[in-house]
């Protein structure tokens, strides 16, 4: 019976071992999408300017679909922001871009080229409005920026939309009543920093390296944007119902906020694509963007907010059938 029992327990692990090798082959089959090898070639993804955070999300997110998707060559293509990208990916220079919603919106009101083909992959996380200032400027409110120097944004940006918008609020015209600058995150901080203008507006996720690293050697503080403005806004419909008030909160900027929250504005980011661009594709890169929340949130804390619930809500586009494709093959 000794010399029985040892065959028999061979035999039988031999036979386990391969009912696991078959297993695993079922599991990795049904993880991959539609059980197929991953789609190769090349893809262009607008991200933003430097030291934002569609830069930092995008690079950590190239770095993902690397992983998952070794054979596809991800270039990514810095831009003014929002508005250039919404261009570029209809105009079919780019493939793939992160905007936000209300850039999205005007586009297609101002019946841009191309503006039918685009479709929704993911809706991200939220941008913050942030209006800052030196630490001791007199400037309290949107209406105390009259006259003053300041920036607003590159024309194709997201954030001069909303500037423009916001200083209309309250009866500001951008053009006659203040002194515009065309600086972004990359450069009215240190135009600040040295006096060279008077305030700058920043939209972006929380918290934005170049907000960040002006803590690190400059005192300033943030101009509250009032709810009532907000709401002004979001009544006027169109582009502007995608503006919510909110609370910027203390945890962003620390050193900075002094544990006190700050009343803002939000708007929702996108990650676009279009109608033609390959279903199976964009079916993948879904699922990383989905899968990679937090690894690229370790990094990046306004990624953490990429949620599966969430993500299928991409008003104002219709989702694209790759990124439709993956939702319904994760629904519970």
């Amino acid at each position: 019976m000794s010399r029985i029992f040892p065959r028999i327990g061979r035999r039988r692990a031999l036979q386990g071992a391969a009912a696991g090798f078959v297993a695993l082959g079922l599991l990795l089959w049904w993880l991959l999408p539609l059980g197929e090898e991953p789609p190769s070639g090349t893809i262009t993804v607008m991200t933003g300017t430097p030291r934002g955070v569609y830069q930092d999300y995008g690079r950590r997110l190239r770095n993902e679909l690397d992983k998952d998707m070794p054979d596809l060559q991800v270039r990514l293509q810095t831009s003014d922001g929002s508005q250039e990208n919404v261009a570029r990916v209809a105009a079919g220079e780019a493939d793939f871009a992160i905007t936000a919603a209300d850039a999205v919106e005007t586009y297609e009101l101002q019946h841009g080229r191309g503006a039918d083909r685009l479709r929704g992959v993911a809706r991200l996380y939220d941008d913050y409005v942030q209006l800052i200032v030196p630490r001791d400027s007199a400037i309290r409110s949107l209406a105390d920026l009259q006259g003053k120097r300041v920036a607003i944004g590159p024309p194709e940006s997201g954030v001069r939309l909303i500037a423009d918008r916001l200083l209309g609020a309250v009866g500001i015209d951008a053009e006659k009543d203040i002194e515009p600058e065309a600086d972004g995150i990359g450069t009215a901080p240190g135009r600040l920093q040295r006096g060279e203008i008077d305030a700058f507006f920043w939209s972006g996720g929380l918290p934005t390296a170049g907000v960040k690293e002006l803590a690190n050697s400059f005192a300033f503080r943030f101009v509250p944007i009032d709810a009532a403005v907000v709401a002004k806004l979001h009544k006027e419909g169109d582009a502007t119902r995608y503006y919510r008030a909110t609370n910027m909160p203390e945890s962003a900027y620390p050193a900075i906020q002094n544990g006190l929250s700050v009343p803002t504005m939000a708007v929702s980011n996108l990650l676009i694509t279009r109608a033609d661009v390959d279903p199976r594709l964009t079916e993948w890169v879904t699922r990383t963007v989905i899968r990679s929340r937090d690894g690229i949130g370790q990094h990046v804390h306004s990624a953490q907010l990429v949620d599966l619930r969430t993500a299928i809500y991409t008003d104002p586009l219709q989702l694209h059938k790759g990124a439709r494709r993956y939702y319904r093959s994760v629904k519970p």
